[in-house]
């Protein structure tokens, strides 16, 4: 990323979540059921995705990359939570890992959910072009386009985060390290990242929710319009579930990244719901009411169950 180094600070310690003294291995195993279950949601939605010749459509290309940044950025905080009892400490690079990898697939989850709010416009309000506007090499320019612009995004951040000098307490009073709270501890003044930061993680979110609520806008008068009630229905579903999956993602971030005095003890639950709980939420979510999803996950298991056989004999 080419981060220029003005440092003292050689690592960081990470205070963890405030007033849970003595509910360490509660946490612990409460995290890590999370954290097995996020990855074997999201690992099953991806694979049904990639043996079903009939998921192979815009929308569930998306929903692959949703199932990949959802295991990431689990992957980012989680761990680290699971190891805190042994050792609360994390390396200069690690936690610069943390900050930059934390925005680029947030970023990147952000501008999908917006990508995916196109598809469903376009398969419900022009579905007789539907294949024609979002073919396989629109589909992959957006989903590309989205992670290299987060990539900068995210590179932007961490390089103004960490050419900060850092020369008093390391003690980052969080879980992870993220800007604020690593910021904070700098030996300078904060303000052009404080200023920076909040327009990139304010303006950037915000610019793609109304992207996505004009969409739904125009989706909303176009279902209203359907004389096939099971038009209706089929849209509704559809629209509902990515409908939910924003509000559990912009949520959080409306609370953490607009108002950054906010104090930790409100943040902190805040935060932990938007990175462990809803990457587990998605895959159930999405398929809960998706017969397609249903259907290929028992293909998935009937594929595992002829492979187990096969070695039996």
């Amino acid at each position: 990323m080419g981060l220029v180094n003005h440092t003292g600070v050689t690592h960081f310690i990470l205070l963890g979540i405030p007033n849970t003294d003595g509910l360490q291995t509660i946490l612990f195993f409460t995290f890590l059921a999370f954290y097995l279950c996020t990855l074997l949601g999201n690992l099953l939605i991806f694979s049904a995705i990639l043996v079903d010749p009939r998921l192979h459509t815009p929308m569930y290309f998306f929903l692959g990359n949703l199932a990949v940044l959802d295991i990431g950025i689990s992957s980012i905080s989680i761990p680290k939570l699971l190891a805190k009892a042994k050792n609360r400490t994390i390396s200069l690079g690690g936690c610069m890992s943390q900050v930059f990898f934390f925005h680029l697939l947030g970023s990147t989850e952000c501008l999908l959910y917006t990508v995916m709010a196109y598809d469903r416009y376009v398969a419900i309000c022009h579905p007789l072009r539907y294949l024609l506007i979002m073919n396989r090499r629109v589909c992959a320019l957006l989903a590309a386009g989205s992670w290299i612009a987060s990539f900068f995004h995210a590179a932007i951040l961490a390089t103004l985060t960490f050419t900060l000098p850092y020369c008093g307490s390391n003690v980052v009073d969080y879980f992870f390290c993220d800007i604020f709270p690593v910021a904070k501890l700098a030996c300078a003044d904060t303000y052009v990242i404080e200023t920076v930061t909040f327009t990139n993680t304010s303006v950037v979110p915000l610019s793609c929710f109304l992207l996505i609520l004009a969409s739904y806008v125009r989706i909303f008068y176009s279902v209203v319009k359907m004389n096939s009630a099971e038009g209706r229905r089929k849209a509704a579903s559809t629209c509902t579930s990515h409908l939910t999956v924003v509000t559990l993602f912009f949520g959080p971030c409306a609370l953490v990244y607009t108002q950054p005095q906010l104090n930790n003890v409100l943040v902190t639950p805040v935060q932990i719901f938007g990175n462990v709980v809803t990457p587990m939420l998605n895959p159930a979510i999405y398929t809960l009411r998706n017969k397609e999803v249903k259907a290929a996950l028992r293909k998935l298991r009937g594929l595992q169950g002829m492979g187990a056989l096969s070695q039996r004999e």
